[in-house]
């Protein structure tokens, strides 16, 4: 157990149905015992940056509006058309979102302006997805919580537009933290797209970001959900997604994250309703000395339901890189379909990458598979291109892309698309004449 860290305080001012959120979440913080090298699920990923870093002392603020209009350049996406709601250092920025004419059937609010009749659904809601018993940061994020995103769309309602939902770190003096919350509740046959952004300004950054995402779909639901971090290295983030699916819900989410000095994100999606279905792709990008690692669990607790998931890693320099995909099949859930593949490019001899993708079956009428591979640049490939007199780093740099670009290729929007594109071809060669081909 982290003393230092386990002395942190309640949230003050915050309305009644809050602080018992925040209380629960103090009570499963300071009850569990610090994870460590010995603990399985933090066997590669170490807290020790964070433990130093007495970054739960002081709370994310609010910078002055010339400084919050300077970061719009940090989260724009050309040509997208969305409601956006920002946060910058944890705290709403009304300066820089933007959320009219919401249609009818549609509700959207942070918690603070929430309305009784949307605070008698956050209280239903929140809290009702995520495990904090489980998932020892959430149960930080639930005891910091001060503020954060609801939206619901009602029965039979398609939102009109995606809502974009942007956190953006500054340096302050001292390291702090900032929580980030997000609900999202679509009624039985609502239809919404959802855009998860977390990024920093160009300055070296000593904030800490947990985030926390609970997606609730009814039946016949469905959701379009995206979590891209492209925050600077020098972030640390811990978070996680926790998703539940009624009958014949359908869940489209797709996770990007390039490194940083800690970066965890769990994602955890429950099977609650049959004939449900969920397609889970991501791809990962650590490279210098930086770290990521990403744990997934699908449970599938009733019959015919359905998942397909997919995330590719790119290692690159001394970067380290943790994938734990779970699939656990519990008793009576027949006719289960389930595949989860994990693949992995090391583009350095330094390079690591450590992959545990795991099925747990408890019926035995199923269809389920699952594989993970390590392997390098081709060298075939590599002569290809070397004798076509292209350089050797603008053809690692190709073959870097082209190993995630089926999974980018495929997202319905055209407009991440484009914003992505140009973000990933930089990542892989920090000279921009080296992916004038991939632009």
């Amino acid at each position: 157990m982290s003393p230092t860290l386990m002395q942190t305080n309640l949230p003050q001012q915050n309305p009644d149905w809050l602080q018992k959120i925040n209380a629960g979440g103090q009570a499963v913080w300071r009850a569990t015992q610090w994870p460590t090298r010995k603990t399985e699920h933090w066997k590669y990923t170490s807290l020790r940056t964070l433990e130093q870093g007495a970054y739960l002392n002081n709370s994310g603020i609010l910078p002055a509006p010339e400084i919050q209009q300077a970061l719009r350049g940090a989260f724009q996406i050309d040509k997208l058309d969305a409601y956006c709601l920002v946060f910058v250092n944890g705290r709403y920025s009304a300066l820089l979102s933007q959320a009219q004419n919401l249609p009818d059937g549609v509700d959207l609010a942070t918690f603070a302006e929430a309305s009784p009749t949307q605070l008698s659904l956050l209280q239903k809601y929140l809290g009702s997805v995520v495990e904090n018993d489980q998932h020892l940061f959430a149960a930080l994020n639930s005891q910091q919580l001060q503020d954060g995103v609801f939206l619901r769309v009602g029965k039979n309602v398609t939102l009109d537009k995606p809502l974009q939902v942007v956190s953006v770190t500054t340096p302050q003096v001292e390291a702090f933290q900032a929580p980030q919350r997000l609900l999202v509740v679509l009624e039985p046959n609502a239809h919404a797209t959802v855009i998860e952004q977390f990024v920093s300004d160009a300055q070296k950054q000593n904030g800490f970001i947990h985030s926390i995402t609970e997606l609730c779909l009814l039946g016949g639901a469905r959701c379009e959900h995206y979590r891209l971090h492209l925050e600077d290295a020098e972030t640390l983030h811990l978070g996680g997604v926790h998703a539940s699916l009624g009958r014949n819900a359908n869940l489209q989410s797709f996770h990007l994250a390039l490194g940083s000095v800690l970066k965890r994100i769990d994602v955890v999606i429950n099977h609650n309703g049959e004939g449900a279905h969920c397609q889970l792709n991501g791809v990962y990008l650590p490279r210098l000395n930086q770290h990521v690692d990403y744990h997934t669990c699908i449970e599938h607790r009733v019959p015919r339901c359905t998942t397909e998931e997919i995330f590719r890693g790119i290692i690159a320099d001394s970067a380290r890189a943790v994938f734990n995909g779970r699939i656990h099949i519990h008793p009576g859930a027949q006719k289960t379909v389930a595949q989860l593949s994990n693949k992995n490019l090391l583009t350095s001899d330094k390079a690591e990458v450590d992959t545990k993708p795991e099925l747990e079956i408890y019926a035995d009428d199923v269809q389920c598979s699952h594989g993970a591979t390590v392997a390098q640049l081709d060298d075939a490939a590599m002569h290809y291109f070397r004798t076509r007199g292209i350089s050797r780093q603008e053809a690692e740099a190709m073959l870097s892309f082209g190993f995630i670009n089926e999974l980018i290729n495929v997202l319905p929007h055209p407009t991440l698309i484009d914003y992505l594109r140009p973000v990933l071809t930089q990542w892989f060669a920090r000279d921009p004449a080296l992916v004038r081909h991939l632009i």
